[in-house]
């Protein structure tokens, strides 16, 4: 049994990358100034060459090493010795903001507008009465 290097394919390797930057092929041909066929084209290539391998590197914020190396398991390792499930531990990601504190300024400010409203009705009641006692 032989074990074979399997030579890296670059193309498939940048269509991994732009799709985890969730950019589509038509927004790197635009920022490389190439056509959406053209990066077709790569994609589907084992090799690129440098010059348009920095260009595209530089868009998708990455080496052009870092293309050339990139492989799904590495990304699956990073994820799997990275991801914190917060679901053990005492950090909370629901309100920054205390629900009672936001319920007592809403019962104030409805306070508020009430007593305007009140004041509003005994001018109106005030006015009234001056306008029947005129007649």
């Amino acid at each position: 049994m032989s074990t074979v290097l399997k030579t890296k394919h670059v193309g498939r390797n940048i269509s991994r990358i732009r799709e985890l930057r969730d950019m589509k092929q038509e927004a790197l041909a635009i920022a490389i100034g190439v056509s959406q066929q053209t990066i077709s084209n790569i994609e589907g290539s084992e090799t690129v060459d440098d010059e348009k391998l920095n260009a595209i590197a530089e868009v998708l914020g990455v080496s052009a090493e870092a293309i050339k190396n990139f492989s799904d398991e590495a990304v699956f390792n990073i994820i799997g010795n990275t991801y914190n499930d917060s679901s053990s531990s005492a950090v909370n990601l629901g309100c920054t903001f205390n629900p009672l504190d936001k319920l007592i300024e809403s019962y104030e400010e409805n306070k508020k507008l009430y007593q305007q409203l009140i004041q509003a009705e005994k001018e109106k009641v005030a006015l009234l009465e001056k306008l029947l006692k005129e007649k």
